[in-house]
């Protein structure tokens, strides 16, 4: 055989797979050197620890809601129906608002004076509704509620018996209720009071209570402006001043708070209710059922505080 043409069927060929073998060695090399010291560079990853894993709280149910996202950031037994007691106080408000104008004078009645509690009210001592809700709201009145459900009740029934007013009144609270999605509450007083059954003057979760605050601060912002304030004078139509104290005495410390409401009574032990704004145009609603007396409001600052955190490992 030639020996040209056992160079060209042995040699090349041999000489070619060693070429290849080279030029691999050398790519290899160079992805090798640009993965570790260019585009693979190792960078730190955030392990973020939950915030709200290690919390501790009072209260039987609790929630976070996020009403932006439209998305619980917390939960705590939120369908567990619990008594309201004056987070009752609410509804109350927005449903008479609904009825009546802001503009229409009530005038308190003597037995609207009977209910637990002593606000401060007068007999024959007249307020516009808005001023009486703002009063109400704030101290949360059990006579101002009484007498808001009794006189607009018994306008609207076109009775001058306040009982059936009252009663009707009522049943427009948890018609609203049912309207706007409440499922599992119910209303049986416009004040949220213990009956003597014993039971409590409503029930519900604490997901209804934050939907409720959600659709007050939607519907009637100016409502719930008032629970915002720590005190301030209001003057009745009689001119009576009032020095009022918000019941949330702890209402102050609440950053760029939009809405607050307290609730107490024996059935319930401590609620309470509160809307917050951590960013600019990002609500945030919280809420406490069946806290102890003190313990809502550690409950609320505890939550307040794992929110913000929870917000900023968002960011």
């Amino acid at each position: 055989m030639p020996t040209t043409n056992l160079f060209e069927k042995i040699l090349v060929p041999v000489m070619s797979v060693i070429v290849i073998a080279v030029l691999f060695l050398l790519y290899f090399e160079s992805m090798q050197s640009v993965k570790t010291d260019t585009i693979y560079t190792p960078v730190a990853i955030k392990n973020y620890a939950d915030p709200f894993k290690e919390i501790f709280l009072s209260a039987k149910s609790a929630i976070v809601w996020d009403v932006k996202g439209g998305r619980i950031v917390y939960e705590k037994e939120s369908d567990m129906v619990l008594p309201l007691a004056s987070l009752t106080k609410v509804m109350m408000a927005i449903t008479a608002a609904d009825l009546v104008p802001k503009s229409t004078v009530i005038v308190i009645r003597k037995e609207f004076l009977e209910e637990e509690g002593d606000s401060g009210l007068f007999v024959d001592e007249s307020w516009t509704l808005k001023d009486l809700l703002d009063f109400s709201l704030m101290t949360s009145s059990n006579d101002g509620s009484r007498a808001v459900a009794s006189v607009i009740g018994a306008v609207k029934s076109g009775t001058a018996n306040y009982t059936i007013g009252r009663q009707e009144f009522v049943r427009e609270m948890n018609e609203k209720a049912e309207k706007i999605g409440l499922s599992q509450t119910y209303f049986s007083n416009e004040n949220g009071l213990d009956t003597d059954e014993p039971l409590g003057g409503a029930y519900g979760t604490v997901r209804d209570v934050a939907y409720l605050f959600e659709y007050a601060l939607r519907n009637y912002p100016e409502v719930m402006e008032s629970t915002t304030r720590s005190e301030r004078n209001m003057v009745s139509l009689n001119n009576i001043v009032h020095r009022i104290y918000n019941t949330n005495w702890n209402v102050h410390t609440i950053p760029a708070v939009i809405a607050s409401k307290t609730g107490y009574t024996s059935l319930a032990g401590g609620n309470l209710a509160i809307a917050f704004d951590p960013e600019l145009g990002r609500p945030i609603i919280i809420s406490v059922l069946g806290s102890t007396r003190d313990g809502r409001f550690t409950d609320i600052a505890t939550l307040i505080e794992a929110t913000r955190e929870y917000l900023d490992n968002e960011r």
